[in-house]
């Protein structure tokens, strides 16, 4: 098992990247760790207690599952943060890492 400190963010090239963009790979690496090492979303009997975590299993999915899409885009076709379509790209990652943090009570197994 490797130490919990070190974080290979999978979904970053080797090239520069703006530490607002690492914090949103970070985060969402530690997202599909969680889903694909630790089998977050599976064979957890807790998910069914109460609706609250039910609604964050749920949660968790649609996150992760939009990840998968969103960083399938590699950061060299990414728009420019002073464009229309940079700018849109840009709020809506911002809302989904909101999405996440309000959830990262769940990120146990």
């Amino acid at each position: 098992m490797q130490p919990a400190n070190i974080l290979h963010i999978r979904s970053l090239g080797t090239g520069w990247c703006d530490k607002d963009e690492v914090l949103l790979h970070a985060a969402f690496q530690l997202l599909k760790d969680c889903v694909e090492q630790e089998h977050l979303l599976d064979g957890h009997e807790g998910w069914d207690f109460d609706d609250m975590r039910r609604n964050a299993k749920a949660e968790l999915e649609s996150l992760y599952h939009w990840w998968e899409e969103r960083s399938k885009e590699s950061a060299d076709s990414q728009e420019s943060l002073l464009s229309p379509a940079g700018a849109e790209r840009h709020d809506a990652d911002t809302e989904m890492l909101i999405r996440l943090v309000k959830v990262r009570w769940a990120l146990w197994t």
